[in-house]
């Protein structure tokens, strides 16, 4: 693995940087401007999708690809140089069936399988969830204890024989999928190995990890005038978990501070890329990673830590 600060950007750029969001309550009216915003600045990110509708069931969890106004914006940031992402099949759980078709109505729509994924938190299909996202004793027994067995074992889609296993699709025609999300900005500084091969999670072709900005409030925690010149300095990549339809628009407007340290992010020497671009050259540059045991347990104990810390373990 070369060292991170010894990496050498395309077109001489110093970092990289770019925002995975999931699509949870995401609508044009809310999510237009941000990537209106984001396309003239120049940073070009990846935004997930839910293919399919669930009939007889309210989608106030947002839109999805059936909505025609929403699927047609949806192509055209495609052209303008987005990448469109996968938050499973859609908003609700989905039985193997089911996301087969969404897999398949996602290649149709789009051109190809997708190459990054999340998790979608309320999906019984979800791939290592909860309490699999973790491979120890001690980690397990740590993650249950603090969020009392809520989430323990009740994720499904690594599992053969279960109604929502879909591992074999999933190592088959994804590339990316993210597992720990870690309160830094340079979040190839907190998970070096990524793109990674976890071997005890054989579904998953290779994960990701991510920094926190799950929300406005956290996004401007993070992505501050002061970490952005930390992160140049440290010539690292950052990759934002984020749900962009979660405040960042709001009564008509842009939120002042996101509006203000994303310009400034713009006016550095970055690029500016959708994941897939960034984790291709990432595992092009540092060769096929498989994670050790002792690399593995450093990723669980890391992420517990920062969890714990601020009270949340999701």
């Amino acid at each position: 693995m070369n060292n991170i600060n010894s990496i050498q950007w395309p077109d001489g750029k110093d970092f990289a940087f770019t925002v995975f969001d999931d699509t949870d309550w995401g609508t044009v009216a809310n999510l237009e401007p941000v990537y209106s915003f984001l396309n003239d600045l120049g940073i070009k990110t990846t935004k997930t999708v839910w293919p399919l509708s669930n009939p007889g069931k309210p989608e106030g969890e947002g839109s999805t690809c059936e909505d025609k106004e929403y699927l047609d914006w949806l192509l055209k940031l495609q052209q303008d140089g987005f990448e469109i992402g996968y938050h499973l099949a859609s908003y609700n759980p989905s039985k193997r069936e089911r996301t087969i078709e969404g897999l398949e109505k996602f290649r149709s729509l789009f051109g190809h399988y997708p190459y990054s994924m999340a998790n979608h938190n309320l999906n019984t299909e979800g791939m290592y969830w909860g309490s699999a996202r973790l491979s120890f004793f001690l980690t397990r027994l740590l993650y249950n204890a603090s969020t009392k067995f809520a989430k323990n074992d009740i994720w499904e889609g690594h599992k053969p024989g279960s109604p929502y296993f879909w591992g074999d699709l999933c190592v088959e025609k994804i590339q990316y999928v993210r597992n720990f999300i870690y309160p830094e900005i340079n979040t190839l500084k907190a998970c070096p190995h990524m793109p990674y091969h976890d071997p005890s999670k054989p579904y998953v072709k290779k994960w990701y990890a991510a920094s926190e900005g799950s929300g406005i409030k956290s996004f401007n925690k993070l992505v501050t005038v002061q970490n952005i010149d930390k992160l140049v300095a440290e010539r690292g990549a950052c990759i934002m978990y984020t749900h962009f339809a979660a405040g960042f628009y709001r009564d008509g407007k842009l939120n002042d501070d996101f509006k203000k340290n994303m310009e400034y992010l713009s006016k550095k020497n970055g690029w500016f890329v959708p994941m897939n671009t960034l984790l291709g050259f990432l595992e092009q540059q540092n060769g096929p990673k498989t994670l050790q045991t002792t690399e593995r347990l450093g990723l669980e104990l890391s992420w517990l830590a920062a969890k714990l810390k601020r009270g949340r373990t999701s």
